[in-house]
């Protein structure tokens, strides 16, 4: 659930790919985190944009110095990172209202993984508009802001075929 200019948005559960997704990305993320100690990272966690506007981004990083918009609830500030995995139902929500929020909001970096097209882009915030950072497609092999010393096999995340 999350609340969108005051009003609450339900989503289905997440698919299996978009699970596994999840779990192995995280799996990359937080071992080169926690190796280079950069910050620290979360899935699903109320984040609040807003008297009227919480969301939950798939994955959020928080780099370090950065900690203390780490609230008990919720995090009460914009993530360094925002990734958003698309669902069925949400390609439009992460890809424009979701866009556009986190970018307001003052989210430095944003990812969006499409399990469909098997394709991520990343985006660096600029005055205040997200330009493109990234792009990675099928087995490629990319790294993207603000991990560029991080490379993450793409074919690793995908799901495979039963």
């Amino acid at each position: 659930m999350e609340l969108v200019n005051g009003e609450v948005a339900v989503s289905p559960s997440p698919e299996p790919q978009h699970s596994y997704i999840d779990r192995i990305l995280t799996h990359f993320l937080l071992s080169h985190i926690r190796q280079k100690k950069l910050g620290r990272l979360y899935g699903d966690v109320d984040t609040i944009f807003g008297r009227h506007d919480v969301r939950r981004p798939d994955l959020l990083f928080f780099a370090k110095g950065r900690e203390h918009l780490i609230g008990k609830k919720a995090m009460q500030g914009p993530p360094d990172l925002c990734i958003e995995i698309i669902s069925p139902s949400s390609g439009d929500i992460d890809r424009e209202d979701k866009f556009k929020q986190y970018a307001k909001g003052g989210v430095a970096h944003y990812w969006i993984i499409d399990p469909g097209e098997r394709t991520v882009e990343a985006y660096t915030l600029s005055r205040g508009k997200y330009r493109i950072a990234g792009r990675g497609k099928g087995n490629d092999r990319v790294k993207f802001p603000p991990f560029e010393d991080l490379e993450i096999p793409l074919a690793e995340l995908w799901h495979p075929e039963p």
